[in-house]
């Protein structure tokens, strides 16, 4: 198990979890994904997989990205333009 990080999703992310936010322990974004798929189930790993994922405001492209302590980790869906 990995770090206790705080996840805040937006838009279809937070539609598909069901909430806003929530703690979460893990090691790197890889695992990250893997709980809140397991927690929540396909729709949000569907929208998982299309997301960005932002950690403390950086981008996080690499699922070995290393998850400290206490960081927030925002779940950003794809945003229709128009």
């Amino acid at each position: 198990m990995g770090a206790e990080v705080t996840v805040r999703y937006f838009a279809g992310a937070k539609a598909a979890a069901g909430i806003g936010e929530e703690r979460v322990s893990a090691a790197d974004v890889a695992e990250l994904k893997a709980v809140l798929g397991s927690r929540h189930g396909p729709v949000l790993d569907k929208v998982l997989s299309a997301s960005t994922l932002l950690v403390d405001g950086l981008a996080a492209k690499d699922p070995a990205t290393v998850l400290p302590a206490g960081v927030t980790v925002e779940v950003l869906p794809p945003f229709a333009g128009g």
